[in-house]
């Protein structure tokens, strides 16, 4: 019997804000949807796998980056939920959204460590960006995860 999408469960997730010595933000344009989005790097959080360990395992399968200091965890966990044409066809149909664990983190290493072009790549591109422009490069259904995660950094770094 196929689930109805309201009680497909939230995938536990993680995010991680990386900070280079300017504080801009590490963000990549994801493969399968090219447009002008950009996002932190995240992803999910395998069976009894502690939150950390899980941030730092994904941060670098996607970005091959190693060489960070976890500086902040923040407190609550955000949630999206994916629009209804995504639905179904994201994490095989098992998920109707995230519920994420974030790290704010400081990239301590050289930029030639970063490398998209990993073993299962999910990104085309990737740059720094200002905290302020945060929200305006994110795809719709995650705005309010980064409009909360612009509000928790400026706390942190103030």
């Amino acid at each position: 019997m196929k689930k109805n999408k309201k009680e497909l469960p939230l995938r536990n997730g993680v995010g991680m804000v990386v900070l280079n010595d300017d504080n801009k933000i590490f963000v990549a344009k994801r493969i399968d949807n090219p447009k002008n989005y950009w996002q932190m790097p995240q992803g999910g959080v395998d069976k009894n796998e502690d939150y950390k360990d899980a941030a730092l395992r994904e941060l670098k399968e996607e970005t091959s980056i190693t060489s960070v200091k976890i500086i902040n965890e923040i407190e609550k966990k955000l949630t999206y939920i994916l629009p209804d044409y995504l639905i179904g066809i994201i994490w095989k149909g098992k998920y109707r959204g995230q519920k994420q664990k974030w790290f704010v983190m400081r990239f301590i290493g050289n930029e030639n460590e970063i490398n998209i072009n990993t073993k299962n790549p999910e990104f085309l591109d990737w740059k720094w960006i200002n905290i302020d422009d945060l929200p305006k490069v994110a795809v719709h259904f995650k705005l309010d995860v980064y409009k909360n995660i612009k509000k928790e950094l400026t706390k942190i770094l103030n």
